[in-house]
């Protein structure tokens, strides 16, 4: 076998050239950026992120959210924003919630929020990086990547450009969800990522009668997933239709919880 075709030899040619963290911009100053991961869709990552955008800002700090998820993009919906984000000096200004989060996502660009976004994974994973450079978050207490599922070319982008100081993980109580969840562990491992704890979506439903706990998906696995993994757990979040509600009208942030009350990272 050739050198120019031996296995051994591009993947140590590609680990010497892997790509650099991107520094923030003069712009911006930018304390903490935490991403939310989970390892398979339909966990509700994006509702946990707004969540904790929200639970974040109540406790008084300037919080952002770049929505990473660029083919299935939901925290302009959650949040009901529909405003074109506006440009100063070729950057792009972050379109702010009724809260006074802000936001970027690419379903604020497009001219129908359906209108499906048909790219290839390079492309995807450079609007991560532009909504990293371009954007003028100004001054932000924590800055929150809503990542897409799963280890693909945008969760790789910026676990390997963006100066990430931790990751949430997200996963749902089947074991399905756990196994794959620690797909996304692992690679957050093998990238020298920190685990700052485990959400456990969906864990239970609350009866409104009599208050009991319906584990819809089974028993939850997360003290065992965190004595296996070593993760914390951050919170155990119930089903809530309340919850779905306020988000499907965009009114996720007068959605009354203790969850992620007074968390800090």
């Amino acid at each position: 076998m050739s050198e120019n075709t031996c296995p051994a030899a591009s993947a140590a040619a590609e680990s010497n050239n892997k790509p650099k963290i991107i520094e923030q911009s003069e712009y911006n100053n930018i304390k903490k950026v935490i991403a939310v991961v989970s390892g398979k869709g339909g966990v509700g990552k994006s509702s946990v992120s707004a969540l904790m955008a929200i639970g974040l800002r109540k406790q008084g700090n300037k919080v952002g959210i770049l929505d990473a998820d660029i083919t299935g993009p939901s925290i302009p919906k959650m949040f009901g924003l529909n405003t074109h984000p506006e440009s100063l000096d070729d950057h792009i200004l972050p379109v702010k919630t009724s809260t006074g989060i802000l936001v970027i996502s690419l379903n604020l660009f497009l001219a129908e929020e359906d209108e499906p976004v048909i790219w290839r994974g390079p492309v995807l994973a450079n609007v991560v990086k532009q909504f990293w450079t371009d954007v003028i978050w100004g001054d932000l207490d924590y800055l929150i990547v809503d990542l897409p599922p799963g280890t693909g070319d945008i969760p790789l982008t910026a676990m390997q450009s963006l100066p990430l100081d931790g990751l949430v993980v997200v996963t749902s109580p089947q074991d399905l969800a756990m196994m794959v969840v620690k797909k996304a562990v692992k690679m957050a491992e093998h990238m020298n990522i920190p685990i700052l704890g485990m959400v456990e979506n969906m864990s239970y439903l609350k009866c409104p009668d009599c208050g009991k706990e319906i584990y819809l998906f089974g028993p939850s696995k997360v003290f065992e997933t965190t004595l296996e993994t070593g993760m914390r757990l951050i919170d155990k979040l119930p089903v809530d239709p309340e919850l779905a509600a306020l988000a499907d009208r965009g009114e996720i942030e007068s959605y009354q919880t203790d969850a992620f009350k007074g968390i800090s990272f």
